[in-house]
């Protein structure tokens, strides 16, 4: 089936919602391009976001400025904050890998790895709860957890603050920023607000919304109708985010029939059980492997799976059924994919 104009469900998710730019322009065939280009973040997106998308929701307490976004980013790839001064944020949030990270689960001090895999930053400044599991409320709380993380980062915040203090090139970027020396919340703001301008859009996917009908090619739009039919894949990955910001259990991690915490770790209801966060699939070309586990390694791997109706446990998401697709509806839906 070959669609040549926006589908009513795109045109209506669309209305309000977000979007955002990407550098990486598609091969012609519409896969990935073989070395995908690294997207820049920029304070402008805090200002004035790319055509489809609403204004950057920011923080109550404080306006984000671009000395802000400027020492954050400095933080963000700074040995400084971690207990060997080897890693970075930058080490588990690899920006050619979609800031996420190739491997499973990242390496952190000490040989330790984190116990999860690296979720992409992608538009979390248009997020709600932040983890996998939710635990954390706000990204201005997320951004400071990986460095006490004993796997990640493993540095008291006490002595990261300390070492930034004795450093005479930070005291300066801390004052002209903020009026004060380096400390908690001038650390949380800076790093959120670098966090706030990871954002990527401006994909084929909006073109051809926008009119640009041969941004898409039919392939990639028999891929969109397997998306918001009978795949039913909308419904937890909600354009134009592609999440709904919510958590599901889809039976990753499940191990004889038992999964794992996942969103219960923060709430302790049971019925959280398995449940984890959907994950954005903006730039999702970029950011294998996949799950919050890293166990599936390619999209073929992650349409597959849902097309058997993921791991069987008691607390499986009714939305997640076995899906009856083709080889070439498959093949349509990853190029639908690699098209956002």
């Amino acid at each position: 089936m070959e669609i040549v104009i926006p589908t009513l469900l795109s045109l209506t998710l669309l209305l309000g919602t977000v979007v955002a730019q990407s550098t990486a322009a598609p091969s012609k065939d519409g896969q990935a391009p073989k070395q995908a280009k690294a997207l820049t973040p920029s304070f402008a997106f805090l200002q004035t976001p790319p055509k489809g998308m609403p204004a950057m929701p920011l923080p109550k307490d404080y306006a984000p400025t671009e000395a802000m976004f400027a020492l954050g980013q400095r933080l963000f790839h700074d040995g400084i904050l971690s207990k060997n001064q080897k890693v970075t944020c930058a080490s588990c949030h690899l920006a050619a890998n979609g800031f996420a990270h190739p491997d499973k689960r990242p390496p952190g001090v000490d040989g330790k790895r984190a116990l999860r895999h690296a979720p992409s930053l992608f538009n979390r400044g248009y997020g709600t709860l932040q983890r996998w599991d939710g635990s954390s409320a706000s990204i201005e709380e997320f951004v400071l957890e990986p460095i006490e993380d004993p796997n990640e980062m493993g540095l008291k915040l006490t002595d990261a603050i300390a070492r930034l203090r004795a450093n005479a090139s930070y005291n300066k970027a801390f004052s002209d920023t903020f009026d004060s020396e380096p400390n908690r919340e001038a650390l949380r703001r800076s790093l959120a607000t670098f966090v706030r301008g990871i954002v990527t859009g401006n994909a084929p996917y909006d073109r051809f919304l926008l009119g640009k009908v041969g941004e898409m090619t039919a392939q990639q739009r028999h891929g969109q109708w397997i998306f918001e039919s009978k795949g039913a894949c909308w419904k937890c990955h909600t354009p134009p985010l592609f999440t709904d910001e919510g958590f599901h259990n889809t039976g990753i991690g499940v191990l004889d029939g038992k999964p794992e915490p996942g969103r219960m770790a923060a709430t302790k209801s049971p019925a959280d059980a398995g449940k984890w966060k959907t994950p954005t699939l903006r730039s999702v070309r970029m950011t294998a492997p996949y799950m919050h586990d890293g166990s599936l390694a390619t999209l073929e791997d992650v349409v597959a799976f849902y097309v058997r109706g993921g791991n069987a446990n008691a607390n499986l998401d009714r939305k997640v059924q076995k899906l009856d697709l083709s080889k070439d509806d498959q093949e349509a839906l990853i190029a639908f994919l690699r098209s956002l």
